[in-house]
């Protein structure tokens, strides 16, 4: 198993999200922070296959629990990335598997 850095945590707001155009994930990812807690997935609705940011590398969360699609107002939770309202409900973003390393580093882990 190999890792890729990402961003260190911290460069990430808590309860927020970051897009990151990753080569070695093949596309732009996002990433979400809870805490010590970080999920990303693929930076694209499954609505209609559009980023979830409008304006580039910006994406709107809530209440550090939802992220939402600026295109269609989808929401989308931190943890398990399924839309819970809105067009695609009952959806999921497609996961990316990361972690954080002991120099807090968020890493992007292939298989």
């Amino acid at each position: 198993m190999s890792a890729s850095q990402l961003c260190r945590l911290d460069e990430v707001p808590d309860g927020g999200a970051r897009v990151i155009d990753e080569e070695s994930a093949g596309r732009p990812i996002v990433v979400v922070r809870r805490g010590d807690k970080v999920w990303a997935y693929v930076n694209r609705c499954p609505h209609f296959s559009v980023a979830l940011d409008f304006v580039p590398g910006n994406v709107s969360c809530y209440r550090s629990q939802v992220l939402m699609c600026a295109h269609h107002s989808a929401l989308f939770r931190f943890d398990d990335g399924k839309c819970i309202d809105g067009p695609c409900r009952g959806a999921s973003l497609d996961a990316v598997q990361v972690e954080i390393d002991s120099d807090a580093w968020v890493v992007f882990v292939k298989a």
